[in-house]
């Protein structure tokens, strides 16, 4: 069955299926019976799609059953998209314009919304479902779908050409270092390696663009935070999967109410967390003035903190980081900043999404501190990544390979009881 054929089917199901008067009272068992008995009546009776349907396997039914009752109790199109475990962002331009990536390759659909009241009513649906409130007022909101997908939402009149959605999907199943090392981000040595690093406490950032991995990597990270520990987990829209500690909170901000009062931000979070006897905080990305926060809680006795950060290098993410200081605290010098960021972050993992549209490692940094003769962070490379001659434009052939460059500050390491050299 072509895909416009299947669509055209969906429709006409939900228009008969509308037409029965005890619609609104029916159970979601009941309305899943109806919706494959309609469809029965297609393959039995003949008429234009009398062939598809006869054809069609018991999967196909499934899913067209699963469609039709998405459309009318669901999300409706956007229910039939993240149906789709194979879809890993999806981007709605209007009701009628969507588009998803898999495999790191976008496409637009054929399938799209009848118009755009649709498209408001399934925001307002999941949008009212999380606790928040999108309209003209607040045209703008973050917020997380039930099965933890993050969503962005922008109404018109700041998005002028109709509702916009963003939805970045997360796997069911959380990442693993295995699964980093099967899809080539990093090696067993490397895993190791950053395995002793979180045991050991060392202050981790996560750095990268959009799209790069962050969020993942960071969950894979979390696998290796000892079971016994406290964690505090702070994000804007929740994301994490930590699935290894029992003493775990998570906390996720909240954007204002329609009168403007009731916001909490992260950096409100942070605040609050300290006084939770958190073992170790993980911010799921800093991006503004909670990046000072952040840093004194490093450097008040909660090492072993995690975060994330847009950069395009290392030395952006540091740069970043001091941008966001002065956001919240103007006044301070700029070496004081620096002294700060240099004595609370300890190693910084840059990621980056490849011309091939893969996601790989592409370097792992020690920061020694700040140097105030030269005024400048002092860094140290362990590993970064190398093409290999056969990489080519359409695929990136490399790896993560260790730099001649011995770890200078293994502190850490020797307090956890750790002597091995990294």
């Amino acid at each position: 069955m072509t895909d416009q054929a299947r669509n055209d089917l969906i429709a006409l199901l939900k228009s008969e299926v509308h037409q029965n008067p005890d619609l609104t009272v029916m159970s979601d068992e009941e309305l899943r019976r109806l919706i494959a008995r309609v469809l029965e009546e297609k393959r039995t009776r003949g008429g234009e799609l009398h062939a598809a349907v006869s054809s069609m396997n018991f999967k196909e039914k499934s899913f067209i059953t699963a469609a039709v009752f998405e459309a009318i109790r669901g999300l409706g199109v956007l229910g039939q998209i993240i149906g789709d475990p194979e879809v890993t962002e999806v981007m709605i331009n209007g009701f009628d314009h969507i588009f998803v990536e898999r495999a790191g390759r976008l496409s637009r659909l054929e399938n799209h919304f009848e118009s755009r009241q649709e498209l408001e009513t399934v925001i307002t649906k999941f949008v009212s479902q999380a606790g928040r409130a999108v309209n003209e007022s607040e045209p703008i909101v973050d917020t997380h779908l039930e099965d933890g997908s993050r969503v962005n939402v922008v109404m018109p009149p700041v998005a002028l050409n109709g509702p916009i959605v963003t939805i970045r999907r997360f796997p069911k199943e959380a990442m693993t270092v295995e699964k980093l090392i099967r899809y080539g981000s990093i090696t067993p040595e490397v895993a190791e390696v950053l395995e002793l690093l979180v045991r050991a406490r060392y202050n981790v950032f996560v750095s990268g663009g959009t799209g790069s991995g962050k969020t993942t990597f960071l969950n894979a990270l979390s696998n290796f935070i000892p079971g016994d520990e406290r964690i505090i987990t702070i994000e804007d829209s929740a994301e994490l999967q930590i699935r290894n500690i029992d003493n775990l909170v998570r906390l996720e901000t909240r954007n204002a109410g329609p009168d403007g009062t009731g916001a909490i931000s992260i950096k409100d979070l942070i605040k609050s967390a300290l006084r939770m006897r958190p073992d170790r905080i993980v911010v799921g990305e800093v991006r503004g003035a909670e990046a000072l926060d952040m840093l004194q809680a490093m450097n008040t006795g909660h090492d072993g903190s995690l975060s994330t950060g847009h950069a395009n290098s290392t030395y952006d993410m540091l740069s970043r980081l001091e941008t966001m200081v002065l956001q919240g605290a103007a006044g301070l010098p700029l070496e004081a900043i620096r002294q700060q960021i240099g004595s609370a972050v300890d190693i910084i993992i840059h990621l980056s999404r490849l011309r091939d549209k893969s996601r790989k490692t592409m370097e792992i940094v020690e920061i020694l501190g700040y140097d105030p003769e030269t005024r400048n962070f002092k860094t140290n490379t362990l590993y970064e990544f190398r093409e290999l001659p056969e990489s080519c434009k359409e695929k990136v052939v490399g790896q993560l390979v260790r730099t001649e460059n011995p770890m200078q500050n293994p502190r850490k390491l020797e307090n956890a009881g750790i002597y091995r050299k990294i």
